[in-house]
């Protein structure tokens, strides 16, 4: 009836009451069969699911039957069949450790080639090593267990996940496993002349930092057979072509996330058919700023070449697969035809709008007086000063994918999220991967329409402009500008802005590109995760410092939670984000901070390297608070 809507699940409901080991079969299977008949998102935490291949026979039939309520009863309504009552029997004292044991005794007694390719689907490292050993001592070829059994395994991966029966941490267990019994057979391999299944080159293009979506389709990828060739982050389109001719491989694969590096996509496709190289390589395209329709119709209608879009990395793995096999001249062999546009593309002739009238937000607020003028760097900030400003339900739910379900959060915060926490943070502080600093100052200003405009606060040139952002103004509602919140210039009373920029430092990137390089997947997503957090810890952290220096701390709220809400005075915002989504403008913060100072750089595209790095322009406002203008 509604085939446009869009439904999600929270799964776990589904077996409250059962005891855990119970839960665990029920959820999976729920889910598994939601999937079927077009679930489209759900809530779940990973700990609390398996994969349906794992489920023993009879524990899947009576979850089904209870799923779909198959009592059967007599003649006088009496229940002769009740699979839940069977249910509560198969899982009487049932624990998970005892599953775990049970599941370990069957994999032990399957034959070896099925027990190697169960050890990929199980992600399960445990007797490994033993079992390629005996393989090896039978007679098979390190190269033949590869690409019939173990590739096999992550064949059947690769269905399970893309059929929902399997979910994203297990893929990594599973990836986890394969990349550990390729590197205990590479010393056994013979030397060979065979180039493999294909090889392909992955980028994150000019100006975007984030390769997190990038390296785990090279997990995948590499796992499936491929020889993958990542050369890293920010890569301009010259040395993605360079690199992809000196390694010669087969695909070209770029990622981005930002919204600007769609744009970048667009030129680079636009490069490699001015310069002839359109058909020399297809193009595989991924990332969240990315849209199926961008690219397989604004995209491929403007480039000569190969180009298809992919959502995630076994989309990926599919279209490597058939480019692979026409490159080989396999007649059956088809990519996927082009997606076609479902909605009229209606951003290109959006008016622009000019309106630079003023809304009504108060003008007669006290102007605070700063501490200086000027920016001033802080360096060595020890942890123990911006952790309690760490936002601990966006790093455990967002970021590390915990339970967070109503009722259940905090008992899920203090059995494993601050267990988890508090190990990871002690190895944080033992390895030295964080060098916390900030550069931070106030400035001079006025508004003046939709501009801010920035003084000059010293020397010759005091009282005159330095810079100046431009901000849009909302269409609709207040009519919000950021320009609004400050003295206009016609009052003849001098404002006050503050910017800042808070980086984590380089050397907790290194770390977790040490973490994906040493395959240690959920470790790298983990620590990922922590950084990214106490990165908008210590922004939020400073935040604060700031509001004390100018004087009115004292109309903060007392709890964390509160603050996390806008519980103070004024608002912190970020370039990038609805109320000023010009990244270019980073530049001239830049140039007022100088972050380069604390070991922060900005790339071509108005990205601060390190990752772990973000910027604010601070408004003391009463009235300022989130809002959109675009």
């Amino acid at each position: 009836k509604y085939p446009d809507v869009q439904t999600t699940l929270g799964v776990s409901n589904v077996s409250f009451g059962l005891n855990p080991a119970a839960r665990i079969v029920l959820n999976s299977v729920f889910l598994a069969e939601a999937v079927k008949v077009g679930l489209d998102s759900a809530i779940v935490h990973p700990s609390k699911i398996t994969p349906i291949a794992r489920i023993e026979p009879k524990q899947l039939e009576v979850a089904l039957d209870l799923i779909y309520d198959r009592r059967t009863f007599d003649g006088d309504a009496n229940c002769t069949y009740d699979p839940l009552s069977l249910f509560l029997e198969l899982f009487d004292g049932v624990e998970t450790k005892s599953s775990k044991v049970t599941r370990a005794a069957e994999l032990a007694a399957l034959p070896l080639i099925e027990r190697l390719e169960r050890r990929i689907i199980d992600g399960e490292k445990v007797g490994l090593e033993a079992d390629l050993q005996e393989a090896m001592a039978d007679g098979i070829k390190p190269l033949t267990i590869i690409n019939e059994h173990l590739l096999a395994g992550m064949k059947t991966v690769g269905e399970l996940f893309g059929s929902g029966q399997m979910q994203l941490p297990f893929v990594l267990q599973s990836a986890e496993v394969m990349k550990t019994a390729v590197a205990l057979l590479e010393p056994h391999m013979e030397k060979t002349e065979d180039a493999g299944k294909g090889k392909i080159l992955l980028a994150t293009v000019k100006g975007d930092v984030h390769d997190i979506g990038k390296n785990l389709v090279d997990i995948i990828l590499a796992n499936n057979g491929y020889t993958t060739v990542n050369i890293g982050i920010k890569q301009t389109v010259n040395q993605i072509i360079d690199a992809a001719t000196e390694s010669k491989v087969d695909v070209i694969g770029m990622s981005g996330l930002l919204v600007k590096s769609t744009v970048i996509m667009k030129e680079n496709l636009e490069e490699l058919t001015s310069r002839g190289l359109a058909e020399e390589w297809p193009i595989i395209l991924g990332g969240a700023a990315l849209t199926r329709s961008f690219v397989e119709q604004d995209l491929a209608g403007a480039f000569d070449g190969t180009v298809r879009y992919a959502k995630d990395a076994f989309e990926g793995l599919s279209l490597m697969d058939s480019m692979m096999a026409i490159k080989r001249g396999d007649k059956s062999a088809t990519l996927p035809p082009l997606r076609e546009r479902r909605t009229p593309n209606t951003r290109a002739n959006r008016e622009v709008n000019l309106d630079t009238k003023r809304s009504d937000v108060a003008s007669d607020n006290k102007v605070p007086t700063p501490p200086f003028y000027g920016s001033r760097i802080v360096k060595g900030i020890p942890l123990a000063s911006y952790l309690g400003s760490l936002d601990e339900r966006a790093l455990f739910v967002g970021q590390w994918g915990l339970q967070g379900k109503r009722g259940e959060y905090e008992k899920m915060v203090e059995e494993e999220g601050k267990p988890r926490l508090r190990t990871l943070l002690n190895d944080v502080q033992a390895n030295g991967w964080l060098n916390a600093a900030v550069v931070y100052g106030y400035f001079p200003c006025y508004s003046e329409g939709n501009d801010l405009v920035i003084l000059h606060h010293e020397g010759p040139l005091k009282g005159s402009e330095r810079t100046r952002f431009t901000f849009p103004r909302q269409s609709r509602d207040q009519r919000l500008c950021l320009s609004d919140f400050f003295r206009e210039k016609s009052s003849g009373v001098i404002d006050t802005v503050a910017f800042h920029i808070v980086t984590m430092g380089q050397s907790v990137s290194d770390a977790t590109s040490k973490l994906f390089a040493a395959n240690e997947y959920r470790e790298y997503l983990e620590l990922h995760g922590l950084s990214v957090q106490l990165t908008e810890a210590l922004a939020e952290h400073w935040h604060s410092r700031i509001r004390e220096e100018l004087g009115f701390a004292s109309e903060d709220a007392t709890g964390i939670a509160e603050i996390l809400d806008q519980g103070y005075r004024g608002s912190r915002y970020s370039f990038g984000y609805p109320a000023c989504p010009d990244l270019e403008q980073q530049r001239q913060l830049c140039e007022l901070l100088e972050p380069e100072r604390i070991g922060v750089e900005l790339s071509e595209e108005f990205q601060l390297h390190p990752e772990q790095s973000t910027s604010a322009i601070i408004v003391h406002h009463p009235q300022a608070k989130y809002f959109n203008a675009t």
